[in-house]
């Protein structure tokens, strides 16, 4: 039997400028953003940090292009940055985006926009939802991964991600 993978959200522990005010003053924190990564074929949602810096380990060995027909035939992914924020009650998701990816792994070719996964981490960050466009299928792997993960989390969300995954 697989033993089943520890699942965590908090990335970096520590803020980068803890103990000085010199140089990266002023940097956003990533300690509330993790990267999801949604198999639609298979039904899958695991949290893979290697996501942050296109490393994850759908993405490893695969060099990718903003040109679909590379990867024809590949399988396809979200990658949904999860923020979570506190409220005096306790932590929630505040920010929830999806981005396409495509992998064939035959090929060794993938497709994704490398600015729309930026844009889209700065949008979670900035405690947007942006779900809409992903398939039913994916929407309601993403609403029962987070459900899963911290049903408290989820209840205390905003409205907006709720009729958004349902």
């Amino acid at each position: 039997m697989a033993e089943k993978k520890k699942m965590e959200f908090n990335i970096i522990k520590n803020a980068p400028t803890d103990g000085h005010k010199g140089y990266g003053i002023g940097s956003l924190s990533l300690e509330n953003v993790s990267p999801v990564i949604i198999d639609v074929e298979e039904g899958t949602a695991v949290v893979d940090i290697g996501a942050m810096h296109a490393r994850s380990a759908v993405e490893k060995g695969i060099k990718f292009t903003t040109n679909r027909e590379d990867s024809e035939g590949g399988k396809d992914y979200w990658l949904v940055w999860v923020t979570i924020e506190q409220k005096p009650e306790g932590g929630y998701y505040a920010g929830v985006t999806a981005c396409e990816m495509v992998v064939n792994r035959e090929k060794r070719r993938g497709y994704k926009i490398l600015a729309d996964h930026v844009n889209k981490m700065d949008k979670s960050m900035k405690r947007k939802v942006i779900v809409e466009h992903m398939d039913e299928k994916s929407k309601h792997v993403l609403r029962d991964f987070l459900k899963d993960f911290d049903e408290a989390m989820w209840n205390r969300s905003e409205g907006q991600l709720h009729e958004d995954l349902n």
